[in-house]
């Protein structure tokens, strides 16, 4: 009770762009419990109590007074310190200085998807050409298709690309496999991993190949030790949330052929509870896993290259939207989630676009910079799918702009990806027939068998 008086007393805090915002403690629990799990700490509790000595010490020095987002994060190195946690403080420095890089290259990372040399050109020219070949340049190419009675023969043109990706995939793999005892297929969230993973699996067994699967999703750790935000919000998109000690040390111990026990996770509850199935690979057999994650040099530690073989996964769409700019890859991927964890988790469609600012934060450090490292990159973009998202979704985004930002109070940056996919929506044309959505496509990974109409989030 008295820390949250001395949490009263703080004044408000002045952003880098000038903007005037309340204080919130919870911010600077997270921010020192995040810097504890990257030193391999958990414990939330000390993080409360740390953050409690750091609000007490803003009163002290500050009073009611405005304070500078910068003096707020001295005062947590300096609380760190004092307090006897120079590991954690370290990592909090580290975790300044990357924001500060980032920043500094923020303004070339509005220029593209990626940014920097971490855009895949090869597979975005490829892409683009192939738009370019098959008329889908722009929104109104897309919208013309289906005005000429050509949507449906779209249709079999992505399915085709995407099958001719999964093909040349597997061929490339097959030549580069002589020492391969895993397969990583890796990318950020929604871009088609599980399937992708599903049909090379099937090529490569054709040719002989005999795969062990495993669900990396096991090692999470327990929800409840993953930063929880003032609104209530975990973050379990970053590496950290996974148990990478225990991976590792599993993954090293089947490449050595023994029988390891992985945990079970259980995402109803949110724990592990006990063991999965165990995996013993056997001589000739070939470990065969997806994750965000997968290529984080971590999961693989003390494994040879050589032993290792990736492939990531990414939706390449190359088409202009209304207004001229490109279609984002995250768009499209959000939506894929959206209806997917609306479908399988019973997760609010609201809390994943509120949400999704952790998804892209963790990708855009994390992942995405690991593609220019992979074997195999797959363009998992189903330019058809756009008009049948239009229909399945455009009329909850509408619903959500027009309500203004009342049901995002504190998520701006859900708000605006709200509003560019509500103008994208509205200016795509409606395909409601579901059922020509091929059995077998990408696509029912995320609309399942019978999607129907989002209408209220």
């Amino acid at each position: 009770m008295q820390n949250k008086s001395a949490e009263s007393k703080i004044g408000h805090i002045i952003k880098r762009d000038s903007s005037i915002v309340p204080f919130t403690k919870t911010r600077v629990v997270n921010a020192i419990y995040r810097a504890a799990i990257a030193v391999g700490g958990r414990d939330n509790k000390l993080a409360e109590k740390l953050a409690n000595k750091v609000t007490t010490a803003l009163v002290e020095r500050f009073g009611s007074k405005d304070i500078h987002v910068e003096e707020v994060q001295d005062m947590i190195e300096k609380v760190l310190i004092d307090n006897g946690k120079a590991q954690t403080a370290k990592a909090f420095i580290l975790y300044r200085a990357e924001r500060k890089r980032e920043r500094e290259n923020r303004e070339s990372l509005k220029d593209s998807e990626y940014g920097g040399s971490t855009v895949p050109w090869k597979k975005t020219w490829e892409s683009l050409n192939w738009s370019y070949e098959h008329g889908i340049m722009t929104v109104k190419d897309l919208n013309r298709r289906i005005e000429e009675s050509s949507y449906l023969e779209l249709i079999r043109e992505s399915e085709n690309a995407y099958n001719m990706e999964i093909s040349r995939a597997a061929e490339i793999l097959i030549k580069r496999s002589s020492s391969a005892r895993m397969v990583i297929i890796a990318g950020p969230s929604s871009s088609g991993k599980t399937t992708s993973t599903i049909k090379i699996a099937e090529h490569l067994k054709n040719e002989g190949f005999v795969f062990v699967p495993l669900h990396v999703d096991n090692y999470f750790f327990d929800l409840h030790l993953h930063p929880r935000d003032e609104h209530g919000d975990f973050d379990y998109e970053t590496p950290e949330a996974i148990d990478m000690e225990l991976l590792n040390s599993d993954l090293n111990k089947i490449i050595a052929g023994e029988e390891v026990h992985p945990p079970f996770f259980n995402f109803k509850t949110g724990k592990r509870e006990g063991h999965a199935e165990p995996v013993l690979l056997k001589p000739g057999e070939i470990l065969l896993f997806d994750s965000h994650h997968g290529m984080h040099p971590a999961v693989t530690e003390g494994i040879p290259d050589e032993l290792k073989l990736s492939v990531y996964t990414e939706p390449l769409l190359q088409m202009r939207g209304p207004e001229g700019a490109y279609i984002k890859w995250t768009d499209i991927r959000l939506m894929r989630r959206l209806f997917r964890d609306r479908r399988d988790r019973g997760q609010a469609p609201i809390d994943t676009v509120k949400h999704w600012r952790y998804v892209r934060r963790a990708e855009l450090r994390h992942i995405i910079p690991a593609s220019i490292r992979a074997d195999v990159i797959i363009n998992t973009a189903l330019p058809y799918a756009l008009p049948i998202w239009s229909y399945l979704l455009g009329d909850l985004f509408s619903s959500w702009a027009e309500s203004g930002q009342s049901d995002f109070s504190g998520h701006t940056h859900a708000f605006e990806r709200v509003k560019r996919l509500d103008y994208l929506f509205k200016n795509i044309k409606k395909w409601k027939d579901v059922s020509v959505i091929p059995e077998d496509t990408l696509l029912r990974e995320f609309v399942g068998s019978s999607p129907e109409p989002v209408v209220n989030g």
